[in-house]
């Protein structure tokens, strides 16, 4: 299922795996293949990871009529992978997780090509892996994947790097639907939509980009899933949070991005999600968080002064 050690390197390039970590991955190749119950627990992992490719899971208060917490289309679909990455041994770390997409990625592969996607979307989108590796090293300054389980959604065809933005096919949730409506959309839960994420280290969010990406979703998505008419995008994020109007600039580039959008706030505190997202690591000090741009003074003052910040739910029409 893996590369052998001679093949591994040129395919850990192609996800832009950082270069310190690639000789570690080739130095415990052979502990991953030639013991037979990591070679088991690889192979068991990699089906869990595959099993149903493509499918998108159904939001689970659309199944159950639950409440919505707004993302919970996000951790479906893979129920037992990332319990199962746990029974890594220790000596591999948080590095197992990476052969197993290493292993799951000619089936990937084969599920864009039967899709017509282009070779270079699927490289782009399968990157965000060494993106992911680079965050691991920068926050714990050891080498891993950081979030695998949100890395499954790119190699279960779920997500697509297209352009700035990535876009994420899933399924409208009961707390979305009343705001669509409202807005004169007669949307209804369990139908298909597309969660919109704003990946870092792609540039800055200007209008032009968001303008290019979201044109660039509309047209691929009709041409590759023509079956899933996709009417409105949704985003959940703290970039989305009205209290930065407060701080940024009104030509800020995200307050620009934030008008894109109806957004409802919610209700509870989520003060660790921009410390993650523009400091690298939820657990920093409020008090030791630096002042170097007005986004970073923005977040930190905010919370100095004993503010918090919210998840803010937001939609466009597509």
């Amino acid at each position: 299922m893996l590369p052998d050690i001679d093949d591994l390197p040129e395919v850990l390039l192609d996800l832009a795996v950082p270069f310190e970590d690639i000789d570690t991955l080739i130095s415990l190749h052979r502990a991953v293949t030639r013991d037979p119950e990591v070679t088991r627990l690889l192979e068991e992992c990699v089906e869990e990871l595959v099993r149903d490719l493509g499918e998108v899971a159904v939001p689970a208060d659309v199944e159950a009529g639950g409440p919505d917490s707004g993302q919970v289309a996000r951790t479906g679909g893979v129920p037992r992978f990332a319990e199962r990455l746990a029974e890594a041994p220790d000596a591999l770390g948080d590095y197992f997780a990476a052969f197993v997409f290493v292993a799951a990625l000619p089936h990937t592969r084969a599920y864009h090509r039967s899709r017509g996607i282009p070779a270079e979307v699927t490289r782009r989108t399968l990157a965000d892996l060494g993106r992911n590796m680079a965050g691991h090293r920068r926050r714990h300054g050891t080498g891993g994947v950081q979030a695998p389980r949100w890395l499954a959604h790119h190699f279960r065809g779920e997500l697509y790097q297209l352009g700035r933005l990535q876009f994420e096919r899933a399924r409208l949730g009961r707390r979305t639907v009343p705001l669509l409506r409202q807005a004169g959309l007669d949307a209804v839960p369990g139908e298909p939509c597309l969660h919109l994420h704003i990946p870092g280290s792609r540039g800055p969010l200007t209008p032009t980009a968001c303008d290019r990406s979201l044109a660039r979703a509309r047209e691929f998505f009709r041409r590759h899933f023509p079956e899933e008419p996709y009417r409105a995008a949704t985003c959940h994020s703290w970039l989305l949070d009205p209290q930065l109007k407060r701080y940024l600039a009104p030509d800020s580039r995200i307050l620009l991005f934030q008008e894109r959008f109806q957004v409802v706030r919610d209700t509870e505190p989520a003060d660790t999600e921009p410390v993650r997202f523009v400091f690298g690591d939820p657990e920093l000090a409020v008090g030791r968080l630096p002042r170097r741009t007005s986004v970073e003074r923005a977040v930190g003052d905010h919370l100095r002064a004993g503010g918090h910040w919210y998840i803010g739910h937001g939609w466009l029409p597509l």
